[in-house]
């Protein structure tokens, strides 16, 4: 029997107290899921979802009878959050669906378990955990996790077309923990519905590609996506650029401890083009973060490995770090790459790491005059104000900063008298 029972989130105090809460006269909670699922693959567990056939009114008052305080999170849909202890658990009605149009689903409460685990996506996803600790598979979940194979619950194409973001999360899935091959049921049926993902909402379709390039190693599903048109329908700059520099990226993160960026493997695999990524950040709806993010990339010109230090610095100066760090990290990636077999690039690693390292310590200066300084020197308000502000400010970058305030002012005056 496989079980979870001798887990520590499982014998959590407080989990405990809500299962038994919901297991009291007649009905039932089990915990279902990813905490199941991460659980038998040795994962960590983070947020612990429970299955009930209870209906949410019933939860809500046992919950309040025994002094727990229950947030009506999606009351319409089922599901009502329970904090015990400060922990959240989210709490839903078994659930069957009546209608479906690929975006949302109207659903009907129901009591039949095996109801509720076919309307779920993949197997993976629709194991539950009794109060005993037992793992109840009622599609096949325990089979394909142990040879982490993704596979969709039924027939596939049925259950994209229930939801059409199902594409992205059979690929996401597939990237944390898939192995080998893709189900081939599974890859026709997401070739089959591509098109149907432009009827998903921009916020949507990036959450999900976010999270599938914050895998662990992305490369394989970013590769099958690009096979069957998938990444192309997601992300048409990949088209004629290319992901190759995944495997290299994911293997210097490694190495070298950086974590993963979504937006660095983005970065990765889209041309470095202003004006198109102004439009995909538009198109995907990013934050304005991320979209500054990309453009600082975009916009910071071609780091040189053996520029002086004088002039990294009035590179820094002009450009936002960020994008100057984007920049030497893909030209890093690019070099490890190529070091296996180049001594050259081998020493061009260690340049561009050093850059690295001058951009995390960069603390950018201030100009040490301002337009008012040229008022107060007898220079009438106007276009003229600015020319001589920008001149002396490319003389003081020119002198890598070393001109001080009294210098510029001097210097101010000098062609003030011009």
């Amino acid at each position: 029997m496989t079980s979870v029972a001798d887990e520590a989130w499982f014998r959590d105090k407080a989990l405990r107290r809500v299962l038994s809460l919901l297991d009291a006269d007649g009905g039932e909670g089990r915990v279902v899921g990813g905490a199941v699922r991460n659980s038998l693959m040795g994962l960590p567990v983070a947020d612990v979802d429970i299955a009930t056939t209870l209906l949410p009114e019933a939860v809500v008052e046992r919950a309040e009878a025994a002094g727990i305080k229950a947030v009506p999170t999606g009351i319409a849909h089922g599901t009502v959050t329970l904090v015990v202890d400060g922990t959240p658990f989210e709490i839903t009605t078994l659930r069957r669906d009546v209608e479906t149009d690929g975006r949302r689903a109207r659903v009907a409460f129901s009591q039949d378990w095996h109801a509720d685990a076919e309307r779920r996506d993949l197997t993976i996803n629709a194991l539950y955990a009794s109060a005993d600790g037992k793992v109840v598979d009622l599609v096949g979940g325990l089979a394909d996790l142990e040879r982490r194979n993704i596979r969709f619950i039924g027939d596939a194409a049925v259950r994209i077309a229930e939801d059409h973001l199902r594409i992205l999360r059979f690929f996401r899935f597939f990237a944390y923990y898939g192995s080998g091959r893709p189900d081939a049921d599974g890859l026709r049926a997401c070739a089959a519905a591509k098109s149907k993902i432009a009827t998903l909402s921009a916020e949507r379709v990036w959450s999900e590609m976010k999270k599938l390039l914050a895998a662990p190693d992305p490369g394989r599903a970013l590769l099958w996506m690009r096979q069957i048109g998938i990444l192309t329908e997601v992300l048409p700059e990949t088209e004629k650029w290319g992901i190759d520099a995944i495997p290299g990226l994911v293997a210097t993160e490694n190495v070298l401890g950086w974590p993963p960026e979504p937006l660095l493997r983005l970065a990765a695999i889209v041309p470095p083009d202003a004006a198109r990524l102004a439009k995909l950040a538009q198109r995907l709806r990013l934050s304005k973060a991320e979209g500054a993010y990309l453009l600082a990339w975009a916009n910071t010109p071609v780091v040189k490995d053996d520029i002086s230090e004088a002039a990294f610095d009035r590179l820094l100066y002009r450009h936002d770090p960020s994008g100057v760090a984007v920049r030497l990290k893909l030209a890093l990636v690019t070099a490890r790459t190529k070091a296996e077999s180049d001594f050259e690039e081998m020493a061009r690693v260690a340049r561009l790491g050093k850059l690295l390292e001058r951009v995390a310590k960069w603390k950018k200066p201030a100009f040490p005059i301002s337009g008012a300084d040229a008022l107060a020197a007898g220079i009438s308000a106007g276009p003229r104000v600015g020319e001589l502000m920008a001149r002396l400010e490319q003389e003081w970058l020119d002198g890598n900063f070393s001109l001080n305030r009294a210098s510029l002012l001097a210097r101010l005056k000098e062609l003030a008298d011009v």
